[in-house]
């Protein structure tokens, strides 16, 4: 019996770039993405191995890396690992752990960590309620925010807080089978 396939480098960026484009950036879930993604400033990296130590220590490099960057170069950081914490509770515990480590490493103020699962599940939601699909990316994501760039981004967008609830109209429009069209699940980009 074998395990489950690796996912490689190129495929996993391929299928973050193409759910970034066609859900987040083409369904408007984030009004802040276009901009950024434009302007070339998201920097996306690869975790190839399946162990979460592993993770912790890429997730410190990339805050360094992205603290040493004007943020006109590079506003933001999509940390993907496609194979490691498949099981949506085992990477939130680790997201619980990751914010910590941040905290403890001096980037409290400096970053914001989001996340994106492909199970991600919202507290009070069953599994498949289509609202869920507003952080569901291909692979386990984690995102490097700068806060600066969050404070300006939602002192541009006058109704901020609106966000969520519109996100949740569009997907409940669009419903799962819309959802499912959209095609942006793991190996969707074949590069």
């Amino acid at each position: 019996m074998t395990g489950p396939a690796t996912i490689d480098a190129i495929q996993a960026e391929a299928d973050t770039r193409r759910w970034l484009e066609r859900a987040v950036i083409g369904l408007n879930l984030c009004p802040f993405a276009k901009a950024v993604h434009v302007k070339a400033q998201i920097h996306y990296a690869v975790h190839l191995p399946t162990e979460e130590a592993g993770l912790m220590d890429a997730l410190l490099a990339e805050a360094h890396d992205l603290a040493a960057v004007d943020a006109a170069v590079r506003d933001t950081t999509l940390l993907i690992a496609p194979n490691t914490l498949a099981d949506f509770l085992d990477f939130n515990d680790f997201l619980a752990r990751a914010e910590r480590k941040l905290s403890r490493a001096g980037f409290e103020g400096v970053f914001q960590l989001a996340s994106f699962h492909p199970q991600f599940q919202f507290a009070g939601t069953g599994p498949h309620d289509i609202e869920n699909a507003t952080n569901r990316a291909p692979y386990p994501t984690l995102h490097l925010l700068r806060e600066d760039s969050v404070s300006r981004a939602v002192q541009a967008f006058p109704e901020a807080e609106a966000i969520f609830e519109r996100n949740i109209e569009t997907l409940e429009a669009l419903g799962p089978d819309g959802w499912a069209a959209l095609d942006v699940g793991p190996g969707s980009a074949r590069p």
